[in-house]
């Protein structure tokens, strides 16, 4: 076999696996909801506790009614989950995997900035 006829096996073995439109969308879209500081800092603290929007409004200083749009854009990601409790709606993440990205996504950064001061 030669060096072309490998490089067109690869080609076809990344394009058999690689995801299709819709997954791809999906996941850009799942990514683009990272990309606000604030939903960000509100996964982080629900990383640690689960939260009311009172509390999550009054731990970042924004209005309840920022935090309630940003929880639905959230919740509509599947990024978080509620519980009822009386009157009060509690937040918490929606499961083990969004964890797991913030995990990794902290990891990644941190490691980065201990790398740039070792410099």
């Amino acid at each position: 076999m030669n060096k072309e006829t490998n490089k067109i096996d690869d080609l076809e073995y990344v394009r058999e696996n690689m995801l299709d439109n819709y997954y791809s969308s999906k996941l850009s879209l799942l990514f683009s909801v990272f990309g606000d500081d604030t939903r960000v800092k509100i996964l982080l603290a629900l990383l640690n506790k689960e939260l009311c929007v009172y509390d999550i409004s009054n731990l970042l200083n924004m209005t309840h009614s920022a935090i309630s749009h940003q929880l639905k854009v959230l919740r509509d990601m599947n990024l978080v989950k509620t519980r009822k409790e009386g009157k009060e709606v509690y937040y918490s993440l929606g499961d083990d995997h969004v964890a797991i990205i913030l995990n990794i996504g902290i990891e990644h950064i941190t490691e980065e900035k201990n790398e740039n001061e070792n410099k």
